[in-house]
């Protein structure tokens, strides 16, 4: 067999040097596009309401590396990221024997039972997430009701660990045509819907960086669902730059490709390299570069005993709609559904999910 020459090799790494640029200027593009107020994410990243671009304020500046007086990181590390997504049932609702008021010790006993490094929640209305603030200290919280932008409506709120993680960056959008507008409703949905992410460094390894992402899809609008998860991807692609990350939230769709386009496949089938605007051609499948990998479908097989949401019957058949997706450098090691009942009641209408997900670092 012939060996390619000198020439072609160099050719072959010019064509490589030529694509990362461009991934580079598309992702820059994308976020101009998503965020008018330019690539600088931090100025959209508040906890109230989308500031004005024209304001001239600057954002905080990041934390500063850990100081050469640190402990030493390994050359290589493994880091070990507990997450879990919990729709906790929003808490004005008439449910009786599972109101709020009688099952908020039910849900912190099973937030505890499996202690997450980063909990995401979905219909977590303000008191709640006061409730839930005051029981778990230890948790710094990140959200907004999807109403105005500050504490009306639910919240698709992100709970990290104080000890384990440095917060870099933070903010929302609304799953619509206009996502920088509080209570904007997109498309057929029926009502607002959102996303919180944040961007979070270990404080043990620097090198361990990754973005979360929590939303909520619409029950109702198919073309919303379809709308919303293309915007989660284009917001990975041009946030995250290709990077690790992960999404978890209630989808409000089942989590299996079908011979029709859906939510799922769109987050799991297409790698983000195609969502951030180039032709798609042909579906890059689970294991491109930058494609979704679901955690619980990685380690079991697809059967009809995995429903998510049950009503508070705690009944298994059907379809799971409460997700963990990862970018392909997050690996599952563990993902199940939590049945468990406490003091023989479920603590919210749908079953939580938790995922153990390991995460290499490597001296660059």
């Amino acid at each position: 067999m012939k060996r390619n020459g000198p020439a072609v090799r160099k050719a072959g790494m010019d064509g490589l040097r030529v694509a990362s640029m461009r991934r580079s200027l598309l992702a820059l593009s994308l976020t101009a596009a998503l965020f008018p107020a330019g690539p600088n994410i931090s100025a959209y990243a508040s906890l109230a309401p989308v500031p004005d671009p024209a304001s001239g304020a600057s954002p905080p500046p990041a934390p500063a590396l850990a100081s050469s007086s640190s402990t030493a990181v390994p050359a290589d590390s493994v880091v070990m990221l507990r997450v879990m997504t919990f729709n906790v049932r929003y808490g004005t609702a008439d449910d009786g024997p599972d109101s709020w008021a009688t099952r908020r010790a039910r849900l912190v006993e099973t937030v505890r039972a499996f202690s997450p490094d980063v909990l995401g929640t979905q219909e977590c209305l303000a008191a709640q997430a006061d409730d839930l603030r005051a029981a778990f200290p230890e948790y710094a919280f990140v959200g907004v009701g999807r109403d105005d932008g500050a504490r009306a409506g639910e919240m698709c709120a992100i709970f990290y660990r104080r000890d384990r993680f440095t917060k870099l960056a933070e903010g929302h959008f609304w799953l619509s045509d206009t996502p920088r507008v509080p209570g904007s409703v997109g498309w057929d949905a029926a009502l607002t819907r959102m996303a919180t992410w944040v961007e979070l460094r270990d404080i043990h390894d620097p090198r361990a960086l990754f973005h979360v992402y929590d939303t909520h899809f619409d029950h109702m609008g198919g073309e919303a669902r379809m709308r919303s998860a293309q915007l989660v991807a284009d917001s990975i692609a041009a946030m995250s730059g290709f990077r690790r990350a992960i999404v978890m939230g209630d989808f409000n769709a089942p989590a299996r490709l079908g011979n029709v386009p859906s939510p799922y496949a769109v987050l799991t089938e297409r790698s983000l390299a195609d969502s951030a605007g180039r032709p798609a051609g042909r579906a890059a499948g689970p294991a491109s570069r930058g494609a979704l990998l679901d955690a619980y479908r990685a380690l079991h097989p697809g059967n009809d005993e995995e429903a998510t949401y049950h009503g508070f019957t705690g009944g298994t058949r059907g379809d799971r709609v409460d997700w963990i997706l990862a970018t392909e450098d997050l690996i599952p090691i563990e993902c199940r559904i939590v049945r468990d009942r406490v003091d023989g009641r479920y603590p919210s209408d749908h079953f939580p999910v938790m995922a153990i997900l390991r995460m290499q670092t490597a001296r660059e």
